[in-house]
């Protein structure tokens, strides 16, 4: 994840169970001008399977994740 850019806006969604964290993100996304990328820290292992698969079904574009300790760091491109 080195060539990926800074993320412009971040929600903390850690110790939250599916499906918050997509639910979360969904609703921080409509927010965001397209091309902006959202940092979504999250605990919940599914995560990494839910947050995937919810870019692909709105079109968003999900950009790969990085582990810092208990943490996720998971980021989607808005779509635009």
């Amino acid at each position: 994840m080195s060539d990926v850019p800074p993320w412009d806006a971040e929600i903390d969604c850690e110790g939250l169970l599916c499906p918050l964290p997509v639910l979360r993100a969904r609703k921080r996304l409509i927010l965001l001008a397209p091309g902006m990328v959202l940092c979504v820290r999250a605990t919940d292992a599914m995560a990494a399977v839910d947050l995937p698969h919810f870019c692909t079904q709105a079109g968003h574009a999900y950009l790969g994740a990085q582990t810092e300790g208990a943490v996720t760091l998971h980021l989607i491109r808005a779509k635009g």
